[in-house]
């Protein structure tokens, strides 16, 4: 089959380099354009390396891009971290159509930030899907689905880098395989079981304090690194990566309540969370070393505006 890559970053580099592998026609790239003073894509640069004709338009929307998609005859487009909006009439383009890799088990975690919903929502499971995309956001037929555990140290980073995407990069050559076969369903979605959340931004990344325990780990763990969970010491604010679930003793929600050689100890709604990692002011440090750099002292109380 004639294939056309359209996708970014590192995620559709790997899947264009497995497809390469694995000896697959594929005849050109389209990614994101190159932003100024920023490396270039690294979906591009494998395309450059591998001699596979790269093409970074600003829109799909444009009819020069469709007529660019068209005139390579493809018989696939296979869509890997894709973020610009690729109308219907181009998704139909290519012989077999399009699929597109997400990274959560549709219809559920619809949306830009998957991976940092199902952390923070507190979901045991999580996965992806390989679907046929429409014009709807997330919302085509599904073609593979593939299933992970949330485990209680998973962070964003982890779950993505070592579960998701490397069983991403298979799920997408498998269905390219499927798709080859004739044998590739179209799972229509149910509608009842779907949920969407917008971007997991600064704004969400705030913690609460007066959430229990769990909630407030489940949104450190699904913002690090990014967007990265955050709270504020007397109006300044300062991130916090990393936590475990402590003996609080009494304190109101916020309060800090001890101060030890591993960290320091916030009081939540029903317990409290010993802090162990924390970014201030462009650096990354230990629980200890911010509470003694910014002198926290047990009845501090963070997260007041």
């Amino acid at each position: 089959m004639r294939i056309v890559v359209n996708g970014q970053q590192a995620f559709g580099a790997e899947v264009l380099k497995a497809l390469i592998d694995r000896g697959e026609d594929v005849v050109a790239v389209f990614c994101a354009p190159d932003k100024e003073g920023r490396p270039r894509d690294p979906l591009a640069e494998a395309a450059d390396e591998a001699g596979i004709p790269v093409h970074q338009p600003a829109s799909f929307k444009d009819e020069e891009t469709a007529r660019q998609i068209a005139a390579l005859e493809p018989d696939l487009m296979v869509m890997a971290f894709v973020t610009l909006i690729v109308p219907e009439s181009v998704l139909s383009i290519p012989t077999h159509g399009s699929i597109q890799y997400h990274p959560s088990i549709l219809p559920r975690h619809r949306g830009p930030s998957a991976i940092n919903w199902a952390i923070i929502q507190g979901d045991a499971t999580t996965g992806l899907s390989v679907f046929w995309p429409d014009e709807g956001l997330d919302t085509g037929p599904v073609l593979l689905t593939r299933e992970v555990a949330i485990e209680d140290d998973d962070t964003l980073g982890s779950l993505y880098f070592d579960k998701l995407f490397p069983m991403g990069v298979e799920a997408m050559v498998e269905s390219v395989d499927l798709v080859r076969d004739g044998e590739a369903p179209r799972i229509v979605q149910d509608e009842a079981l779907a949920t969407y959340e917008g971007w997991c931004g600064h704004d969400q990344a705030r913690i609460d304090w007066d959430r229990p325990t769990r909630q407030v780990r489940d949104l450190i763990r699904g913002c690090t690194p990014r967007p990265g969970a955050w709270t504020t010491l007397a109006g300044e604010e300062f991130g916090i990566s990393d936590s475990r679930p402590a003996d609080g003793g009494e304190g109101r929600p916020g309060e800090v309540v001890s101060v030890d050689g591993d960290g320091f100890v916030v009081a939540t709604a029903d317990g409290a969370v010993a802090v162990t990692g924390v970014r201030a002011d462009g650096d990354k440090l230990s629980g200890a070393e911010y509470a003694e750099r910014a002198g926290l002292q047990p009845g501090t109380v963070l997260g007041e505006r």
